[in-house]
């Protein structure tokens, strides 16, 4: 496994932005690039859902509610993950989580609360 930290969360307004980053500060850059890396949220008293991931081959998969606004992106070299967030809306209000997956591992990090709100 290894260990995850997002950041950048925070309170917008509808219509605003925002860019989460994921990064994994104890992990080698050879171990990194092994995992597969996506974003997961989880709204009050809903469950966790897809956000947007790379897949194996290295695409991407962006949910429905999702596509057209939010792009996954990454850079290997400062074994970081990003997620751009435009146009949000109150209903993306959620805890927001980077997974990475190798196989049958998974790593989560701890989560970044975004609130969407006037």
């Amino acid at each position: 496994q290894v260990r995850l930290v997002e950041s950048g969360g925070g309170l917008v307004q509808p219509g605003g932005s925002l860019r989460l980053s994921c990064a994994a500060p104890g992990t080698i850059l050879s171990t990194f690039t092994l995992y597969t890396m996506g974003w997961y949220r989880q709204a009050p008293g809903k469950q966790r859902e897809l956000v947007a991931t790379f897949t194996s081959a290295g695409g991407t998969n962006y949910a429905d509610a999702v596509k057209g606004r939010f792009t996954i992106s990454k850079n290997n070299s400062r074994k970081t993950v990003y997620l751009q967030m435009n146009s949000l809306k109150p209903e993306d209000t959620a805890v927001y989580y980077c997974r990475g997956a190798d196989g049958s591992r998974v790593s989560w990090g701890q989560g970044t609360q975004v609130t969407v709100s006037s």
